[in-house]
This record gives C-alpha cells, sequence and structure tokens, in this order.
C-alpha cells in the first residue's frame, strides 16, 4: 500500500506564491515556487533581489516552506507549470534549500535562469532540466513526471502529471480550455482522456474563475477586440499607447503586428517586458518584426519617448508596463508627466488586461486612470480576455480526468467554495472526495 501525500504549503488560502508538495512513501515532489506579488507592493517592474527569505516568508510573499522540516523524505524534483511569477517567483528565494533539480518547459527554463541569475542574496545551484509539453521525466524508479500541453495567458504552460505506483496525480494550475489559441496548440485532450481511463487519484486545480459562469473566452477573442480598438477610429492619426501583462507573448504578438498593420513602429517599453519577450524570442517561439524596439532601462526609455515626440506619436504604438497602476512602472510615469512623452486631449490609453482584484491594485488603477483622464485620454479599458479557466472549462477537465480525489488550490476561499459547489454537481462530495487545504495542512491518501 502507497500512501500519497499532499501538502498545500502555499496558494491554499490566497492567490500567489503557489507551492504544493507530494509525497510518495519517502519521495518529495514539489510543485512550483511562487510569490504574492501584493505583498511586496511588487510589479513587473520592481526586482526582490536583495530581499531576504525569512523577511519575504514574514511578509507572506513567498510560500513558508518551514512545514516541510516536518515530513519525512526526500525531495527529488521541484516542478514548475509556466513562468508567471506567482509560480517561479521564490524559486531563487527557496529552491537552494533542497537539493533537487528544477524542471519545467525551455520558456519557463529561461525565466526562472534569469530570476536565479538576478538573485544577490542567496547563491542557487539547482539543475534546471528543461521538458517539452508531451515529455515525460524519470525522477525515480518508481517516479514520473509528465507535462500535458495546455494554454494559459503565458506560452508554454503545461499540466503536471505525477505518476506513481498508486497511480497519477494531476497538477491543474494554472489552464484555460482555448480550442482556438493565437500561438501553440489547444491543450491535449486526447492525453487527457486516457490519463483518465488511466487512473487519476487526485487532481489540484486552480480555481481563480471557477465561480464566473460559462467557459473562458478564446485568445482569439482578444486578438480581435485588440484590432477592433486599434483599427475602429476615424482618428487614426492620434496618440495610441497599449499596455498589457509583459507575460502575456500572445497577446503581445497580436498588438505587434496590429502595430505593423496600421503602419506604427511597435515600442515595448519596461524591464518585464524586454526579459519576456527576449525569452521568447530566444527559444524559438516569437520572431518579430525587424522594426520592433524594445527598452527596458529607464534612460533607455525617455530616450525612446523623447524620440518618439520629435518624429511624431501616430508614426509608433508604444507597448508599456503599468496596466495595475504600479509606482514606477512606464505607464504611471507617463501619467504623473515623469517622461518626455506627453498626452493630449484625445489620445488613446488603451488596457488590454483585467484589474487584479486586490484593493492596493484597485485603487492604483483608479489613481492611474483620473489622471490619464484629467490630460484629456480617452480610455479603452478591459480589451481582454482572462487565461484562468471558467466554471464549465472546470466541469469538461473534472469529467474528463475523473480523478479519485478533487483539491482546489491558487485562490482564497471564495474561489475554493465556488469549486467545491460545481464539484459537488459532478458527484464529489466535501470531506470525502473533495477536500479543503489550507496553508500548512497535509491530505494524506491510502492507496
Amino acid at each position: 500500500m502507497t500512501e500519497i501525500g499532499i501538502v498545500a504549503v502555499g496558494g491554499y488560502n490566497e492567490m500567489g506564491r503557489n507551492m504544493t508538495a507530494i509525497i510518495v512513501g519517502e519521495d518529495i515532489i514539489i510543485l512550483d515556487m511562487g510569490l504574492r506579488l501584493d505583498r511586496v507592493q511588487i510589479h513587473e517592474d520592481v526586482e526582490i533581489d536583495k530581499m531576504h527569505s525569512l523577511e519575504l516568508i514574514e511578509m507572506g510573499a513567498i510560500p513558508d516552506d518551514t512545514i516541510m522540516k516536518e515530513i519525512n523524505g526526500t525531495v527529488r524534483a521541484i516542478v514548475c507549470t509556466h513562468g508567471h511569477l506567482d509560480h517561479v517567483g521564490a524559486i531563487s528565494k527557496l529552491a537552494h534549500r533542497y537539493k533537487a533539480p528544477i524542471i519545467a518547459t525551455p520558456y519557463t527554463t529561461l525565466i526562472i535562469k534569469q530570476q536565479i541569475e538576478s538573485e544577490r542574496k542567496f547563491e542557487v545551484c539547482n539543475r534546471v532540466i528543461p521538458l517539452k509539453a508531451g515529455g515525460t521525466y524519470k525522477v525515480t524508479e518508481d517516479i514520473d513526471i509528465e507535462f500535458i500541453r495546455v494554454q494559459h495567458s503565458i506560452i508554454d504552460c503545461v499540466l503536471a502529471a505525477i505518476h506513481t505506483p498508486a497511480g497519477a496525480i494531476l497538477y491543474a494550475c494554472d489552464f484555460k480550455l482555448d480550442r482556438t489559441p493565437t500561438m501553440g496548440e489547444a491543450p491535449d485532450f486526447e492525453r487527457l482522456k486516457s490519463l483518465g481511463k488511466e487512473g487519476v487519484i487526485a487532481m489540484i486545480a486552480e480555481s481563480t474563475n471557477a465561480g464566473r459562469s460559462g467557459k473562458t473566452p478564446s485568445e482569439q477573442i482578444a486578438k480581435d477586440m485588440v484590432r477592433d480598438v486599434l483599427f475602429g477610429t476615424e482618428e487614426a492619426d492620434v496618440g495610441m499607447i497599449i499596455t498589457t501583462f509583459a507575460s502575456h507573448i500572445a497577446r503581445l504578438k497580436a498588438i505587434i503586428e496590429a502595430a505593423e498593420e496600421m503602419g506604427r513602429i511597435p515600442v515595448l517599453m519596461g524591464r518585464s517586458m524586454e526579459r519576456y519577450v527576449t525569452a521568447a524570442r530566444d527559444v524559438g517561439y516569437l520572431k518579430l518584426p525587424s522594426n520592433v524596439e524594445i527598452y527596458g532601462h529607464r534612460k533607455d526609455v525617455d530616450r525612446a519617448f523623447k524620440r518618439i515626440m520629435q518624429s511624431g506619436k501616430n508614426k509608433y504604438l508604444p507597448i508599456v508596463t503599468g496596466h495595475q497602476g504600479e509606482p514606477g512602472s512606464i505607464l504611471v510615469r507617463v501619467a504623473n508627466g515623469d517622461t518626455p512623452y506627453t498626452l493630449d486631449p484625445g489620445d488613446r490609453v488603451i488596457f488590454s488586461a483585467n484589474i487584479i482584484p486586490s484593493p492596493m491594485t484597485q485603487a492604483n488603477r483608479y489613481a492611474l486612470e483620473t489622471k490619464l483622464k484629467m490630460k484629456g485620454a480617452r480610455i479603452y479599458d478591459d480589451v481582454h480576455v482572462s487565461g484562468h479557466a471558467y466554471k464549465e472549462d472546470h466541469w469538461e477537465l473534472l469529467r474528463m480526468v475523473n480523478p479519485e480525489h478533487v483539491i482546489p488550490a491558487h485562490g482564497n476561499m471564495d474561489m475554493h467554495g465556488h469549486y467545491i459547489e460545481m464539484a459537488e454537481d459532478a458527484g464529489y462530495v466535501l470531506g470525502d472526495t473533495v477536500h479543503l487545504l489550507r496553508n500548512g495542512e497535509v491530505l494524506y491518501i491510502e492507496e
């Protein structure tokens, strides 16, 4: 009899700082090591390389992995499903504690290596192993890691299946069931169905949008929305500036392509924009037109803005960080008048992103929009679709995989509650086959 343990290290009380550990006998597999962005008032252009892990744990910004000391066993691998900071942002602070390789998809490994290289407090020497979607990695004689292709708001995202002698554990954080993606292929539904037939002991699933009815719109819809806003005006010569997630390569690709068609030069601005886009280019996932300009450092950004103002704003499309109103981000600096770029009445500011639901972010975004409107800018908000599964996507995955047990993760109590209600509709019973875990708790399943 093999006892399987699921350790909720982080991300079970909140959105962010995701970390789960799977116990298989005396072996342990860690899934994700993420950052909680709002706890350090962090945004896409902030570095945490000088902060100590204990300070970050005390803030609630990274997982409190002290629970791992209480668990008998050896960590054999750290598995990361994608490159968002709430899943990989704590690797540079915690991974050195475990003598285990870090396994991730090729694009995600580049993001992880960037995090490790910029770290100034700890020396992270863990081997980083790229594994493509559809691939399998043998961790021990009894444990294999399989990556299953899925879509999300970042490229090269996967679901991770941990194959054990007792059966598989499926880690589904994060995903959307997008059948018409604008980059990459649709999720590997055939593999998910066959995995369900083989037998899944437990599925750990994100619950972020489990309370939203219906299914998540395809990224193709977002591409159409972006094009509709950029092309849908009779004032084609006005200044336009657009902001989106620096990690959303598919969205950035759509914006760059639209800029080309408009006859405008796309100009990417912000350190995080530079990091994510150059990584996507280097791994071969993104081919950039020859006239694309990328600026990460403040002085380079300001020089580019000065040139744009001299040449004419109608010739360029700045694509910038700052959609959450983060202090110091490019768009906030523009709104504050801290760059050479000036907004004229009637200029368009396009938000191709949602507002992250935290009080601090909502306040920052409100302040940003107010300042932009005071300058006469026309605001186009929520030109966006989510990268997280809605209720019916969760229902469909649950039916496909048919796990014996299911555990909602990646969310607060409300989100978990919505997921549990959906699971109960599918026949699962709270406390028996669907489980509510909080940070620091362990669920044991005997097979």
